[in-house]
């Protein structure tokens, strides 16, 4: 195993070539990744990919080995299934791409020149994996993408692409795919678009590319979720497509027809990063100049609220009374989810807020009734 020296491995070199890649495609166009979640039969990939061919897809994915949640369902045709992304390759032009797990993997997709190997949320999770799989690929000029972990963690994201840079791999880039959580929402993945805008301040020149397949896991939100991450200056999508969704044999529900993907891509708006437009900016400037005042007044709202909650705690503490009052919560929450939706706020935005919150006056109770 390679050592890795520092946590700043990023940082320290030129990143600029990490862009490269994505550059030399000479797209006018965010990048395209379309396919089906898996392949099934040569018939099924073939098709699907002459369907796709002559539109903005630029790569086509399949996946061959697939990972499960649980075991007894369909897990990949296996290394059959690479045959028939080389005439995917030869018949229509196509680049193509699959997902890696291990260093058997990688010879395999290799020795059958696939062009793009991305890592999967849940080898991600594993410095243990991302280390074989790093050692696999050492010197590579194939292109590789890793997905987020499951969990939102970022120091794991960050380090498996760590771990493939010292690998001499220069050809990296990103996936979201959002992340798992025990909380129900209307996405399979939560997006947490936060942490994905914080790996792009930190590598501003990594290329992302949007999973809103998996972040969806429902075919109808599809495009709300692509339009979010263009108009976060995402560098792409890769979007699950396949010729009879409903009938899919993994993750039916998250999958679209080539010709609703075609849809999807003619009715994005792509927006330009900036521009340097003196009203534009002057307007701009004046917003953002709110915006700071705003973000302070709440700052100072949320301090003085806190020394609120000390003194409730130093009274709990007097009285020998616990810290959680579960009744007393869920009338808040309830009443601050109807006061937030009279002000057009998601009840998911209400929830985040309130429940970080409670939480931070929970840890400042705690703190005075156990000092």
């Amino acid at each position: 195993m390679k050592p890795i020296t520092t946590r700043n491995t990023l940082k320290m070199e030129n990143k600029k070539e990490m862009r490269q890649w994505l550059d030399d495609f000479g797209l006018n166009h965010p990048l395209v990744i379309g396919g089906p979640c898996s392949a099934e039969t040569e018939e099924q990939v073939l098709k699907i990919a002459h369907e796709l061919k002559d539109t903005d897809v630029t790569v086509y994915r399949a996946g061959i080995w697939k990972p499960r949640t649980r075991p007894g369902m369909f897990e990949g045709v296996g290394a059959i299934g690479l045959g028939w992304l080389k005439k995917v390759k030869e018949e229509t032009g196509l680049l193509t791409a699959t997902e890696v797990a291990n260093k058997d993997h990688v010879k395999l997709a290799l020795e059958n020149d696939i062009d793009i190997l991305w890592i999967g949320a849940r080898s991600t999770v594993s410095p243990f994996i991302m280390q074989e799989i790093a050692d696999a690929l050492e010197g590579t000029d194939k292109i590789v993408l890793v997905k987020n972990p499951v969990n939102p963690d970022l120091a794991l994201w960050l380090g498996g692409v760590e771990r493939l840079y010292s690998s001499n791999i220069k050809k990296l880039g990103l996936i979201h795919r959002g992340f798992s959580t025990y909380e129900k929402t209307k996405y399979r993945n939560i997006p947490e678009w936060q942490i994905a805008i914080e790996v792009k301040n930190r590598f501003p020149d990594l290329p992302m590319i949007c999973d809103p397949s998996h972040i969806s896991g429902r075919r109808d939100l599809i495009f709300d979720v692509s339009q979010a991450a263009l108009d976060l200056n995402f560098d792409g999508l890769m979007i699950e497509s396949h010729w009879d969704p409903d009938n899919a044999w993994s993750d039916a529900a998250q999958q679209v027809t080539p010709t609703r993907l075609v849809e999807i891509m003619k009715d994005l708006k792509v927006r330009k990063e900036t521009t340097n437009e003196e009203n534009y900016q002057n307007e701009l400037n004046n917003l953002r100049a709110q915006i700071d005042v705003m973000d302070q007044t709440l700052l100072d709202t949320l301090g003085k609220r806190m020394q609120v909650s000390g003194q409730i705690g130093k009274l709990k503490k007097e009285n020998n009374v616990a810290v959680l009052q579960n009744k007393r919560w869920n009338e808040i929450l309830g009443r601050m989810i109807l006061e937030g939706q009279e002000r057009k706020l998601s009840e998911e935005f209400i929830l985040r807020v309130f429940k970080a919150i409670h939480q931070e006056s929970i840890n400042q109770q705690e703190k005075i009734l156990n000092s």
